[in-house]
């Protein structure tokens, strides 16, 4: 696990390495509120089929300085899978829904990279239906933290925003035990697709 969570984070510096361009001087910066470093944002994902996906978390943040970044944002995911059997008829069906508040911070340590902390707190709630003897039951509806760090990088689109790629990892993972829900991203890395774009 950790040489793999090395190897990405190599390959990420390396990739921001190559996009990486050189730095405009930088401005006078004035003090106090300044509405052009705000950024709106956040991950949108869709899938259908066998493992149905609804992602929509937006997030809002503000650029302090050309190393700091952090924001607010909400979490909305909606997830269904289906188990089939050799005939490929529905077996099981399991869904769940997750709902959630999260704050982030971002340091760049280079233009077109940075690393992130995302703590959040999520209510999740499902339930599991099995077919052939038809039966169904609930997942105890269950408020869980859980703490992303990860690194991302980010490529200009426009003059404004951008899309980032990221990897992530919740380092409060827990299982799912029975009806009981775990966390909503697994045991594993995964990676995330999203956009900025400043206001």
């Amino acid at each position: 696990m950790k040489r793999m969570m090395f190897t990405g984070l190599m390959m990420f510096f390396c990739l921001a390495g190559v996009f990486a361009q050189e730095e405009p001087p930088a401005e006078e910066t004035s003090k106090g509120f300044d509405r052009s470093r705000l950024f709106i944002g956040g991950n949108f994902g869709l899938s259908f089929g066998n493992y149905t996906f609804i992602n929509i978390s937006p997030q809002v943040g503000y650029r302090f300085n050309d190393l700091l970044a952090a924001g607010i944002g909400i979490n909305g995911q909606y997830n269904q899978i289906k188990y089939r059997d050799f005939n490929n008829d529905v077996i099981e069906k399991q869904s769940y829904g997750v709902m959630g508040m999260n704050i982030f911070g971002r340091l760049y340590p280079i233009r077109q990279g940075f690393l992130q902390v995302q703590p959040e707190m999520n209510y999740i709630w499902g339930n599991s239906k099995t077919y052939n003897p038809d039966s169904k039951s609930s997942l105890n509806g269950k408020i869980l933290p859980s703490f992303l760090v990860g690194a991302g990088a980010f490529f200009p689109a426009g003059r404004a925003g951008g899309f980032i790629i990221m990897a992530q990892y919740d380092l409060l993972n827990k299982d799912g035990m029975n009806s009981d829900p775990g966390t909503p991203y697994g045991k594993n890395v995964f990676m995330s697709i999203g956009f900025n774009v400043g206001l």
